[in-house]
């Protein structure tokens, strides 16, 4: 039997190539995040119209731009909790055990939404699907980062190809819960949400004991003097929750606001806790240093993205054509354009990495171009600015989604990529939270900015927050060779 430091010579030399040229672990993982991302996106995908459908329709009757709130601030939770997902890998479970724990109560949260009615369901299935999605969400993707020496060469092709397993769920899971909810009612779809992550769990539980020693290891464990201080703490402030609540300080109108306030304020926070350690060194800190510019950049880009589930949405149920052969298909299975596109494409970018080497753009200069490209995608609607109700074909449609897909891919598996390898050793999981605070950062501003979408003007809007876009890829870009320094070696 092989020892912890011969595997990893092991995984850096590139001997492990049993899945696709990659570790055979990857592949685990891999079909996890698959089914969570099934039950994710199959949920997300008829969220929204749950939340403002009238009652004769299934749904709450909630206001439209209120409930496009809400699924901003809940999608900006989900990535905020990534925070207290990797806390408790780093300080007290290690990633695996919170990898798999996490989604039972993704599976709990499912359940819920199909079988408690109304607001209550909608409450108990949000918060839960929110914490375990930000426990797996940070720890699958530090166990992937497990894999690799942080020179591997297959890196940024392995966390691609892990890409395209969230892609395949991102793919079927809006077109079966959308199928359902449109024949059966919205409960039946976020029923089968629940099945599809309890598929993942099945599968997971079988390849556990396959995954590297690393996935389990603690990294700065927690003295056990100090555990019922953070339990406290812990109680202290989900009481504090709801008091907020129920005293109307937290409301349904505010949340996506509240959400961006709490990112902003963990994000600094947890780059100044990071920064201060004493148990970086140079490299280290500098490394850090250097990822605060790609931290604000892609903010931006999952700004744009994140409009996929609020603006998006609503441009589709109400301008879009949805006429297929005599049949109006449902407002979620537009989410599966994109999936489509990542899976056509994530092993042609992989295969482009790899061929190119050392030679392939650096890191920052991949999220410059990856928001420019999505300013670009926003730019494309107003060709069609000022059209009726069902007035945009659905062809417009497509080729708009396949920018976003070429923008996603050359930013989100690079970004996941870099957080592993800029990663200190004291913060593994925690690192990758940080990066996943910048998509809560933007996918909650995507919430609170749909609140400004109006067909009336939507020419502005989408060509506003296009330029805008394209103006901080640009900047990045003039900056990338001080960032590339700072990375001290990473590229």
């Amino acid at each position: 039997m092989t020892n912890t430091t011969e595997r990893s010579e092991f995984r850096a030399s590139g001997g492990d190539k049993g899945f696709f040229g990659q570790p055979r672990a990857l592949a685990n993982i891999f079909g996890v995040e698959m089914w969570e991302r099934f039950s994710f996106y199959g949920m997300q995908g008829i969220l929204l119209i749950y939340l403002y459908y009238s009652a004769a329709k299934g749904g709450l009757g909630i206001d439209q731009a209120t409930a496009a709130g809400i699924v901003g601030a809940y999608g900006g939770g989900v990535y905020l909790s990534t925070i207290l997902g990797a806390w408790l890998a780093d300080r007290m479970f290690g990633s695996e055990r919170v990898l798999f724990w996490s989604a039972v109560v993704i599976m709990a949260g499912h359940i819920a939404l199909a079988l408690l009615p109304g607001v209550s369901g909608v409450v108990v299935g949000l918060i839960l699907v929110a914490f375990g999605s930000g426990g797996l969400k940070a720890n699958a993707t530090r166990i992937v980062g497990t894999l690799y020496d942080e020179h591997d060469p297959r890196r940024d092709a392995g966390f691609s190809l892990f890409y395209l397993g969230i892609n395949l769920g991102a793919f079927f899971g809006p077109l079966l819960t959308g199928l359902l909810q449109s024949t059966l009612g919205f409960h039946w779809g976020f029923g089968l949400a629940a099945v599809g992550m309890a598929f993942g769990l099945i599968q997971y539980s079988f390849g556990r004991k396959r995954l590297p020693a690393a996935s389990r290891e603690v990294p700065n464990p927690l003295p056990a003097s100090r555990r019922p201080l953070v339990l406290v703490l812990a109680v202290v402030a989900v009481i504090v929750a709801v008091v907020l609540v129920i005293t109307g300080v937290i409301t349904a109108g505010n949340l996506a606001l509240i959400v961006i306030g709490l990112v902003v304020v963990a994000a600094v926070a947890y780059f100044v806790v990071i920064l201060s350690s004493k148990r970086l060194d140079g490299t280290e800190r500098s490394r850090i240093v250097a990822f605060i510019p790609l931290f604000v950049v892609n903010a931006a880009f999952w700004t744009l993205y994140q409009q996929q589930f609020t603006v998006l949405t609503i441009y589709s149920d109400e301008r879009l054509d949805r006429n297929l052969f005599g049949w109006e298909f449902p407002v979620s299975w537009v989410q599966s354009i994109n999936p489509i596109f990542i899976i056509i494409l994530s092993g042609v970018f992989a295969a482009i990495w790899t061929k190119w080497g050392d030679k392939q753009p650096s890191t920052p200069l991949k999220f410059a171009a990856g928001t420019v490209v999505m300013g670009l995608a926003f730019l494309l609607f107003l060709f069609w600015v000022g059209g009726g109700p069902n007035s945009t074909p659905l062809l417009a449609m497509v080729g708009i989604l396949l920018v976003f897909t070429i923008a996603e891919l050359l930013i989100s598996p690079v970004g996941l990529s870099a957080s592993t390898k800029l990663a200190p050793h004291a913060f593994q999981a925690q690192m990758v939270a940080l990066y996943f605070l910048s998509v809560s950062l933007g996918t909650a501003m995507a919430g609170q900015l749909a609140k400004l979408y109006d067909p009336a003007t939507e020419g502005v809007y989408f060509g506003v927050i296009g330029g805008v876009a394209i103006a901080i890829g640009a900047v990045l870009a003039l900056l990338s060779p001080w960032v590339l320094r700072l990375m001290r070696g990473v590229r």
